[in-house]
């Protein structure tokens, strides 16, 4: 049976919007009025991660949240048909917030591979953003000295980890039960892997891996280096970062990394949280992202 976000209405009951790019339906939730609060999931989740917060804030902002193309409720071309990489993904969210009217005053919120998408679509429109809001996340190719984890590493380059991901959904289903501290309940595990129901519906998250920027040659690496060498722009821009140290992808390295380039940043470290922290203290993330917000008008 193929996913019906109707099995999962009474978690994730928002009204669902499409923008049309290039024929493939762009879903995004699009909730409330007032200061844009865009929310950038990475992979291989998608909107349903930011539906707590999403309520947290409630009407008093704007909540613009997509499902980049491939992910959650969007469609999923294939790899002939769309091309996987952060620079597409960053045109399909200038083409949104472009469709909708959401060009000032942005604060963006991201997590994993909506770090690189959202602070290069900053990079891009320095005047459209107000605040960022950080979430175990990257916008800046390995730091020094790092290597790519062994996980990723094989996910990235290896057929047999490809077969897997495609044909048994590998890396949704893993990614739940090992992003959390403690695991998942099953029915919100289940929640963020069903929209990948088929393995042509997994392109999404075996492209993703795929085009994670480490040398030259990568089609990610110049749009990621030159956000990285930009970032500076933004040192006196409001900063949140919230930060599950459990994480053993996004792991400290990667916080400090952050902090070093953003001194200035209101940090907060959670020891026993994992790559998740909205699933795992999604009370504790609202309440510091409200006031963030609150003091940073």
């Amino acid at each position: 049976m193929s996913f019906s976000v109707d099995q999962i209405n009474h978690l994730y009951n928002f009204r669902s919007h499409y923008l049309n790019r290039n024929g493939y339906r762009y879903h995004y939730l699009d909730e409330g009025e007032g200061e844009p609060v865009v929310m950038l999931h990475g992979n291989p989740s998608w909107s349903f991660m930011y539906r707590e917060l999403v309520r947290s804030l409630g009407d008093s902002y704007r909540r613009v949240v997509p499902d980049h193309m491939g992910c959650g409720l969007s469609d999923k071309p294939s790899s002939q048909e769309y091309a996987y990489t952060l620079q597409q993904r960053v045109s399909d969210l200038e083409a949104l917030l472009d469709q909708i009217g959401v060009d000032s005053n942005i604060t963006l919120i991201m997590h994993d591979w909506g770090g690189a998408i959202g602070m290069t679509y900053a990079v891009r429109h320095p005047s459209r953003i107000g605040r960022l809001i950080v979430l175990n996340t990257a916008a800046f190719l390995l730091p020094p000295g790092k290597a790519l984890h062994w996980s990723l590493s094989l996910c990235r380059n290896s057929r047999v980890a490809a077969f897997l991901i495609l044909r048994l959904n590998a890396f949704a289903r893993i990614a739940a039960y090992l992003g959390c501290r403690p695991p998942m309940p099953k029915e919100i595990r289940r929640a963020y892997w069903s929209p990948y129901d088929s393995w042509q519906n997994r392109i999404a998250t075996l492209r993703f891996v795929q085009d994670i920027p480490l040398t030259s040659a990568d089609p990610s690496y110049a749009p990621l280096q030159e956000t990285q060498e930009n970032l500076y722009r933004f040192q006196e821009t409001p900063m949140l970062i919230c930060w599950g140290e459990k994480d053993f992808i996004f792991d400290g390295d990667f916080l400090r990394e952050w902090i070093r380039r953003f001194p200035k940043a209101q940090v907060h470290r959670f020891p026993e949280a994992g790559h998740y922290l909205l699933e795992e203290l999604p009370q504790a993330i609202g309440i510091l992202v409200r006031d963030f917000l609150a003091r940073h008008p």
